[in-house]
């Protein structure tokens, strides 16, 4: 019998440095999650002696790894792979292991603005279906918080605060107010809003007499940080009856197949050997491309995985006190700035560089600003020139901004920089790898992955189990779009 750390406590510093919170702000954002805890405990797994071969020759079997055994590991700790340990361990009485080469929030999860919005999505589409049924069960997660008591603020940083999709010009004017008509016949709240009308509900913002917007009074927003350590708290709670465990800081060099069946049978990582008897799920955000390569390079597999690192800015203003705003506001050029599969080559060539104006209040009372998106490979350094950009777009839609120096706020400023997993055809992948029946790949939802990670969880969870599925899982399949 092997036994294992349930979970890698946290260094407070890092913690800090990663989320680029002062210590302040951390301990106040998550007071749930201060309270969510847990000793160091030990807890036992058979190992297995199945005479294993990696898939990879370049990555060999390290003799002195350690071996424990789960019904589902899943590869990668963002929202998307702790939802889906989340849904396995409160759905089934199956084992679960997540593993990462980093720490929870330290992706896109956590660089992200928080918005569980309908209003820039479009009805019909082929994620519709899929972010209405995340925004239902992420509305019936607040609900059950409530319901035991506990303030969803607190908990998940959870807010209804409303969405406005801001238009100021003729055209996209039209286009809103077809989009409202839209949404209110898919079910949804929503209502057109003039520029007078627009100027009551956001006294700060200030549009032309021809601007408009539609409004959707039922949209919310999260805070990741404080909505992951309450995944885990739920997680771990299964850790104590044998049935969970976390491997952070290990990354994943190869999967290993039986030499009896060839079946893919254990992830190897660079201090265990993760042995699966049910499936293993590559939730690794934009790494799953560059990850499904190494983990299939010597394999007869063929399988293409096209997802792209898609860099983003965003501009924290804490305790900003110079603009104050009620909703939730995005331009309207945001819808097309998400959307590039109309001119796939020039994302090829790297040369498309977007700033669309995103405002929110975060759960503390900070001013969040963005965003910005651009293919720039694997880095994520901050790009001042960005983040001046970001400053002055925002500053179009509210002058009071152009008379306050960016400069001015060195110490009370953060910038968090992430990589959405980007798809050209704007649609993430999820499902089995056809061949190989117990690997599922959830990943490639952008800028998505917080409104759409409860349904991406229910949805492998309900594959795996072999469910009746909740919505039709076809426009997401690997087959046909990497292989």
């Amino acid at each position: 019998m092997a036994s294992i750390s349930i979970y890698h406590s946290l260094n407070s510093t890092s913690f800090q440095k990663n989320y680029a919170f002062s210590p302040s702000t951390t301990q106040k954002a998550c007071a749930f999650a201060s309270n969510s805890s847990f000793s160091s405990k030990s807890l036992s797994f058979s190992t297995r002696a199945t005479p294993l071969v990696p898939f990879s020759t370049l990555n060999p079997m390290n003799a002195s790894t350690r071996s424990h055994t789960f019904d589902v590991v899943i590869i990668g700790a963002g929202i998307i792979g702790l939802t889906i340990a989340r849904q396995f361990l409160i759905g089934s009485d199956l084992s679960v292991a997540v593993v990462d080469k980093a720490v929870p929030c330290s992706g896109a999860t956590g660089a992200g603005q928080g918005y569980i919005w309908m209003v820039h999505k479009t009805p019909g589409s082929d994620t519709w279906d899929l972010t209405m049924r995340s925004h239902k069960l992420w509305e019936m997660l607040a609900e059950s918080i409530d319901d035991q008591g506990l303030n969803p603020l607190e908990v998940l940083g959870w807010k209804k605060t409303g969405s406005l999709l801001i238009g100021r010009t003729p055209e996209e004017v039209v286009t809103l107010k077809e989009r409202v008509k839209q949404l209110s016949k898919a079910g949804l709240r929503a209502e057109y809003l003039s520029s007078k009308d627009l100027h009551l509900k956001e006294p700060s913002l200030v549009v032309g007499e021809d601007s408009g917007a539609a409004f959707l009074p039922d949209d919310c927003q999260l805070d990741a940080t404080c909505t992951v350590a309450y995944l885990e708290k739920v997680n771990r709670h299964f850790a104590s009856k044998g049935r969970y465990a976390e491997f952070y800081h290990d990354p994943v060099t190869c999967l290993l197949r039986s030499r009896i069946s060839g079946e893919v049978e254990a992830v190897q990582t660079s201090q265990n050997t993760l042995y699966s008897k049910k499936a293993i799920v590559v939730a690794a955000g934009p790494w799953s491309g560059s990850l499904v390569d190494d983990l299939f390079r010597e394999t007869d597999i063929v399988l293409d995985l096209p997802v792209k690192p898609r860099k983003g800015h965003l501009l924290v203003l804490e305790n900003f006190d110079s603009l104050k705003i009620n909703h939730g506001l995005m331009e309207a050029g945001y819808v097309d700035h998400h959307d590039l599969t109309q001119h796939p080559g020039l994302v090829d060539q790297g040369q498309i560089l977007s700033i669309s104006m995103t405002a929110t209040m975060d759960s503390m009372g900070n001013l969040v600003l963005g965003s910005s998106r651009q293919f720039a490979g694997f880095s994520t350094e901050v790009d001042e020139s960005i983040v001046n950009r970001i400053w002055m777009r925002a500053a179009d839609f509210f002058p009071s901004l152009k008379g306050v120096s960016l400069t001015d706020f060195t110490r009370s400023r953060k910038v968090r920089v992430g990589l959405r997993p980007y798809m050209p055809d704007g649609k993430p992948v999820i499902g089995p790898v056809p061949g190989l029946s117990n690997i599922f790949l959830a990943t490639g939802h952008e800028g998505g992955g917080l409104s759409m990670a409860l349904g991406t969880a229910e949805l492998v969870a309900d594959m795996v189990l072999q469910n009746t599925l909740k919505i039709d899982s076809a426009p997401f399949a690997v087959q046909g779009r990497c292989c």
